[in-house]
């Protein structure tokens, strides 16, 4: 595949989500750019765009809760990637879970449906 045939939002992105390669959860949802996308496929390490810092970021750089790259796969209609990963430290998300859909709706709204795996002091304030 040629990366330039990727359709790209309006801001030059393109949404990834992130999977477990062994058990098929999805961890997270983030975006890429052309950028991290090739950086993503040289290194094997999942390397993502974000949008509130405006910057290329490797998942794990922080956190070291890497995410080693398995398998690349894009959608029918060449606007979304799925990548499916080994996810090291077993939490992919910010606030210490393993998945960032932590949340699951109920008769009660939105409940948390699942225990931290860390406390994300432990990961970020270094």
């Amino acid at each position: 595949m040629d990366i330039g045939e990727i359709k790209l939002n309006d801001q030059g992105l393109i949404p990834c989500v992130a999977q477990d390669y062994a058990d098929g959860r999805v961890l997270m949802l983030a975006y890429m750019s052309p950028e991290s996308l090739k950086k993503t496929i040289e290194t094997g390490k999942a390397c993502y765009f974000s949008r509130s810092r405006n910057k290329f970021w490797t998942k794990g750089e922080e956190s070291g809760n890497f995410q080693i790259v398995k398998d690349i796969q894009i959608d029918c209609d060449m606007d979304t990637i799925l990548l499916k990963v080994e996810q090291k430290g077993n939490c992919s998300c910010h606030k210490g879970y393993r998945s960032c859909f932590f949340k699951k709706w109920g008769e009660k709204g939105w409940t948390v449906s699942e225990d931290k795996v860390i406390d994300p002091s432990q990961m970020y304030d270094k």
